[in-house]
């Protein structure tokens, strides 16, 4: 009788779950398809607001003719392999000889944008950077060595700018998912048997992790092989990467290349759809090399020299971001800087007095469409984790997903599907159907773009909740539209603002769907930042890439802050 009474009201709820999670599911579909739809067409002749009405594998024909494809195919799948394979290998390193500590220095390098981050490192690693002013006395250096380092033909650079982004990005999310894979209770099983701390956790708790922090890789390698704003900061230029080349194309005044434009935007589809599948390929190999190695029986436990070394390369990338951050700033205010001198001899503030007159429409543009953005994410994302939970996916605390498998992979699939295949795509739409840019369309594409992270940042909190609160909540008589209001989202305040904070930081360093959406008419601190990396003008360079690296730090800040703020009454809930 009980369970009757207490079941039957749940039903409708339920199905009216349901019905909501596939009204999101397919309004995030919508846009994807359309994006794809809008370049495949082209990309075969089609297209008839630019005269063409036939399908043709002209395009085709045309791209492959193109001088150092072939380089850059290679340059954007290489990319796409290394730059995640190494940031894990550092992840790993790390959590195994410290675990759940987070590194000092976290909270700024996810906040710094990508083009920021790029502009840091290369002011860092130069000719005439930092290090090689340190250095200068100790090689007898007067002038700035003749290195090619950043551009280099290997995309090293570029690689080295990737990794030293997505290493604290993936670090993120593994200490975020380190309790759901009971990491504690695998390490100690380990010890007993006689491993030793990094043995034990990359054997015991390493798979466990990993499959909850999967997508999230699956994304930095689909963002690494399509990367346009690093890649145009670090990387190579002749040739350039795939996904440089392609926006190159798009910006020809010659409006027959948008046809070559569309077949290079679906060759970047399949480049990075070819990276996904020998990722996945790479993890079948790593599961063999595991099982091998456990099944040699080597229990590591001489490992007091690996405990010592095992946290420098991800204490390095965060180094690394420090100091060419702290390059940026003094640089912004340095009249001139002749090298090998480790303080420039005079400073001037000028650029900094100039910034609202030079970026004024631009900062406007990047606020209020991050705030949009931002906002807009964090409803559809309490939306889609609250319909998944009432509609019966998950338990609380149970481990299993939240989200409902299709459901999840149609939240992520923006940044499974490389930018520029589905947002140029987009942008030919249009301009097919006469749309003009507009601050609110701008904002529309950067939501694709936020509400993953906005969703990766909530869902394990969310599903981490007591869910004897709302129990009780319910006893007392109260219905769940108001054990969320009152209960819920404000025990759930502090993660609420850093998954804000995380959108608000995506959505300012978002610098490709800004360019071919806003189609040059809506610039942002991220368009501008990277319109001006082959200036000769530093000053301006340092200003504008900490200008755009300022907004995410500030949010990132009040998120940190939000615990004393929200809870100053309550000491026991000030912890995050």
């Amino acid at each position: 009788m009980t369970a009757a009474r207490g079941g039957s009201p749940a039903a409708p709820g339920r199905r009216r779950a349901k019905a909501l999670s596939a009204l999101l599911g397919a309004l995030l579909l919508a846009p994807i398809a359309a994006g794809l739809l809008g370049t495949m067409a082209p990309a075969f002749g089609y297209l008839p607001a630019l005269g063409g009405t036939a399908l043709s594998l002209g395009p085709w024909r045309s791209l492959l003719a193109e001088p150092g494809l072939g380089t850059s195919l290679a340059l954007s799948v290489s990319a796409g392999l290394l730059a995640p394979l190494l940031s894990l290998a550092v992840v790993l390193a790390y959590l195994a000889a410290k675990g759940g500590h987070a590194p000092r220095g976290l909270s700024l390098a996810l906040a710094m944008p990508h083009a920021a981050a790029a502009f840091a490192l290369a002011f860092l690693v130069a000719p005439s950077g930092l290090l090689f002013r340190l250095a200068a006395p100790f090689l007898g250096l007067t002038r700035p060595p003749d290195l090619l380092i950043l551009s280099d033909p290997l995309g090293l650079s570029l690689l080295a700018g990737l990794v030293v982004k997505e290493v604290p990005f993936l670090l993120f999310m593994a200490l975020a998912a380190l309790p759901q894979a009971d990491a504690a209770r695998r390490l100690a099983l380990a010890r007993s048997l006689g491993y030793g701390r990094m043995a034990g956790f990359a054997l015991c708790v390493w798979p466990a992790l990993y499959r909850r922090i999967r997508l999230p890789v699956l994304a930095v390698a689909a963002f690494s092989s399509s990367v346009v704003d690093v890649a145009l900061v670090l990387g190579p230029s002749v040739p350039a990467p795939l996904g440089v080349r392609v926006l190159e194309l798009a910006a020809d005044p010659d409006l027959s290349r948008r046809f070559v434009a569309s077949a290079g935007a679906l060759l970047q589809l399949l480049a990075t759809l070819l990276v996904l599948a020998l990722w996945l390929l790479l993890e079948r190999v790593a599961a063999r090399l595991r099982d091998a190695l456990a099944a040699r029986g080597r229990r590591g436990a001489r490992e007091a020299l690996a405990l010592r070394f095992a946290p420098l390369p991800l204490r390095l990338c965060l180094l690394a971001l420090a100091l060419g951050l702290g390059t940026l700033l003094v640089w912004s205010v340095a009249r001139a800087w002749p090298f090998p001198a480790l303080w420039p001899p005079r400073l001037d503030a000028g650029a900094w007095a100039r910034l609202p007159g030079d970026l004024g429409g631009a900062a406007a543009t990047t606020l209020i469409v991050a705030f949009a953005s931002a906002g807009a994410a964090l409803v559809l994302a309490v939306a889609l984790l609250e319909a998944a939970r009432r509609g019966g996916r998950a338990g609380p605390g149970d481990g299993a997903p939240s989200l409902a498998p299709a459901l999840g992979l149609l939240v992520y699939l923006p940044l499974l599907v490389p930018q520029v295949a589905f947002v140029f795509g987009l942008k030919t739409l249009a301009i097919v159907l006469g749309a003009e840019p507009t601050r609110a369309l701008l904002v529309l594409a950067h939501l694709l773009f936020v509400l993953p992270y906005a969703v990766l940042v909530l869902e394990g909190p969310w599903r981490g909740l007591d869910p004897r609160y709302e129990r009780l909540a319910a006893g007392l008589g109260r219905s769940p539209r108001a054990a969320l209001w009152r209960l819920r989202l404000p025990m759930l305040a502090v993660p609420l603002v850093t998954a804000f904070a995380t959108g608000f930081a995506v959505s300012v360093g978002l610098y490709l769907p800004t360019i071919l959406i806003g189609a040059g008419r809506l610039p942002t601190l991220a368009t501008q930042a990277v319109a001006l990396a082959s200036g000769g003008e530093r000053r301006l360079v340092a200003v504008t890439a900490l200008a755009l690296a300022l907004p995410a730090g500030l949010a990132f800040l009040l998120a940190a802050l939000a615990p004393a703020l929200l809870w100053r009454r309550r000491r026991g809930m000030r912890a995050p």
